[in-house]
């Protein structure tokens, strides 16, 4: 059985996941792009995005390192879109064109039934509203002996971490503040859930902290 895995999850100096305000024109919040100026450096996200060249550094190597592996991905609907409430229709498909870059199972918590999406390049969306033991459940089926990813948002994230079911939380820690957002750990006690810092290395835009969940 593979890992389940948050990875390349920018936060920042001041500990937001996200930043306020998300809608069709600041996806990540406003100024939440700050956070992410590291990955859009990298040659893997680069490539991901059908652009040449990127960066070849520390930062790189965790790119790499978060792509590798997966067999199905975890995200709230929130990382998903800015629709709130039952779907309107069934024109919004993400916000990542015709082919995301998952290429894999993608489990998307809601409260409201939609049927899957399937998409170009193996992504296939599938909406859960049985909540996030069902969704891991389904995810771990999926996957076979690969990991999962936690994508995000916050929200999910941290409902995932109270829950002690994430065995790996790579954090790549950027040098902006936003003042508001979505704070990744707040009222969360990492002790005591298990998890410590087990790497730490300075990448060329972001410091990347590693925490796993140890043996209690």
């Amino acid at each position: 059985m593979g890992k389940v895995r948050v990875a390349a999850f920018s936060i920042s100096a001041d500990g937001f996941g996200a930043g306020p305000d998300q809608d069709l024109d600041h996806p990540l919040g406003v100024r939440g792009r700050d956070m992410f100026q590291w990955a859009f450096a990298t040659k893997t996200f680069r490539t991901m995005f059908g652009e040449e060249g990127g960066s070849t550094g520390v930062d790189e190597g965790y790119a790499a390192r978060s792509m590798a592996g997966m067999g199905a991905w975890l995200m709230g609907r929130n990382m998903f879109g800015p629709i709130r409430g039952e779907w309107p229709d069934d024109v919004w498909k993400g916000w990542w064109g015709d082919e995301p870059p998952y290429h894999c199972p993608v489990f998307v918590l809601t409260h409201h039934a939609r049927a899957p999406i399937e998409m170009k390049g193996g992504t296939v969306f599938n909406f859960v509203t049985s909540g996030i033991d069902e969704a891991l459940s389904l995810a771990r089926a999926a996957a076979g002996e690969r990991d999962i990813r936690i994508g995000g948002g916050v929200s999910t994230i941290r409902q995932y971490l109270a829950a002690g079911a994430i065995d790996e939380v790579h954090l790549a820690v950027s040098p902006v503040v936003l003042g508001r957002g979505e704070a990744l750990f707040a009222g969360l006690d990492l002790p005591a859930l298990g998890y410590a810092v087990t790497e730490q290395a300075q990448g060329e835009q972001a410091m990347h902290i590693v925490l796993t969940k140890q043996e209690q």
